[in-house]
């Protein structure tokens, strides 16, 4: 299995999946001309993609999927809620019904020999999802845009080797900024993003056995930055677990360039 984060934060993401057969993205949250770019770095054509898988339908997940399909035609995955709110933002009609598939939580889909799993979270969307991905017997965890996590959670997230886990915000940086405050509300929520400690809560409560990459994604432009979100969640992990070295390599997806590929 190969991971790279082409983007990730909170103005855009786009994470590509993909073995020696089969490629994939989850999410297409910029540009067309940032996606290719990003890909042809890893040695990837984009007409080679098999399937975008849409997390939910905000514009920092989908921006760039209606181009993709245009140029590509690469067919997209998600639940039906998602998929009614890339429509609606669809004014063009770029996107014909037939490149659309329905997914339903906890309902597998093969690509190839890659199994992707569809699993709910809790976010302030129509019908979001995260995912995990199989191939080889190898597993990724993708989930960003949590307001919070739970057993249920925790249970897909079990016994990953890759991992791309939201720290979105620094607590303190969000209450202390200009945001108003229902804004500061809806991040805070269940509905919202996970904060650093929150992230660092959460990969405590994963078993650490097989996990030898975690990113931290979706970091917030205004309420973080990279170095911040990566002390506060090693500390918080350092602190829990009564360690002071990590099992696994920690790294901050970036903004705006990819990160390295990693290869299983």
């Amino acid at each position: 299995m190969k991971v790279c984060s082409i983007a990730s934060g909170s103005s855009g993401n786009c994470i590509y999946v993909g073995d020696e057969k089969n490629h994939i993205l989850i999410d297409a949250g910029i540009s067309r001309k940032r996606i290719v770019e990003g890909l042809n770095q890893i040695g990837v054509a984009p007409g080679e993609l098999d399937a975008i898988f849409v997390t939910h339908e905000h514009s920092d997940h989908i921006q760039g999927i209606h181009m993709m399909v245009k140029m590509f035609g690469t067919p997209v995955f998600a639940t039906g809620g998602t998929l009614d709110g890339i429509c609606m933002k669809d004014a063009k009609g770029v996107i014909g019904r037939d490149k659309l598939y329905q997914l339903y939580a906890d309902e597998p889909v093969w690509i190839g020999n890659i199994k992707v799993m569809p699993f709910h979270m809790s976010h302030d969307a129509a019908e979001p999802v995260c995912y995990t991905v199989e191939s080889g017997g190898q597993k990724l965890g993708v989930a960003t845009d949590l307001g919070m996590f739970d057993d249920y959670i925790i249970q897909h997230l079990e016994g990953c080797d890759i991992l791309l886990l939201e720290a979105n915000h620094d607590i303190s940086m969000l209450e202390a900024g200009k945001y108003p405050y229902s804004l500061k509300r809806r991040i805070l929520s269940d509905r919202g993003h996970l904060s650093n400690e929150a992230s660092g809560q959460l990969l405590c409560r994963l078993s650490q056995k097989r996990l030898k990459y975690a990113f931290l994604a979706h970091l917030s432009k205004e309420n973080n930055y990279p170095q911040l979100a990566y002390e506060a969640v090693k500390c918080q992990i350092w602190e829990e677990m009564g360690i002071n070295t990590l099992p696994f390599q920690l790294m901050v997806a970036e903004r705006d360039k990819p990160s390295p590929l990693v290869a299983l």
